[in-house]
């Protein structure tokens, strides 16, 4: 009877990684639907139809702005979560713990290649991510604007990643690697 087992610090930073980018989803997720800055100015303006306050547009484009900004502090809060998990996750191979993905492994199978590879992908996308979002915040100014484009760009990769991802793993989990989700989840699974 062989054990497969994922380690407590693998499953660790698993889990806050993911729940960290998903926390960020909903702040992106947040700012480009209900708090979107034009949808807040119409609310106050609609308050303020009712009394004898007048605002111009770019009055109220600052007030929402500032009404939002605390939840927007949370995307900010959540990048420097994962700069700290990501530069774990990256020294941990040193230590013995979460090998890095080599697809060029001659015995490996075309779908495991291609596991690796989708992997590999998404740390360039979350590495190119993290470092202009913190060139936005710690950066020169002249470099913000750029960046920022850059940057808007993460959610179509993370989304990307995440339905791969779950789809992935729903397809391990009903084919030839049942119990993957207990043994993320737990760290181990006997097989017979």
């Amino acid at each position: 009877m062989e054990t497969t087992k994922y380690s407590k610090v693998y499953r660790i930073i698993h889990w806050t990684i993911a729940v960290s980018f998903l926390l960020l989803l909903i702040t992106i997720f947040l700012r480009l639907t209900w708090m979107n800055k034009f949808n807040v100015a119409a609310i106050i303006q609609d308050y303020l139809s009712g009394t004898d306050v007048v605002l111009s547009q770019e009055q109220l484009i600052d007030l929402a702005k500032k009404i939002r900004q605390p939840m927007w502090n949370w995307h900010i809060y959540l990048g420097y979560v994962l700069v700290g998990l990501f530069s774990i996750r990256f020294l941990l191979p040193v230590f013995g713990q979460m090998k890095f993905q080599n697809p060029f492994g001659k015995s490996l199978s075309t779908k495991m290649k291609f596991q690796k590879w989708i992997y590999i992908i998404f740390y360039f996308c979350v590495i190119v991510s993290l470092v202009t979002g913190l060139i936005i915040e710690l950066g020169p100014k002249e470099f913000k604007k750029p960046m920022e484009e850059i940057h808007v760009l993460s959610i179509y990769y993370l989304i990307a990643f995440i339905g791969i991802h779950l789809a992935g793993v729903l397809i391990a989990e009903f084919t030839d690697q049942k119990g993957i989700i207990s043994r993320i989840v737990s760290g181990s699974k006997k097989e017979n």
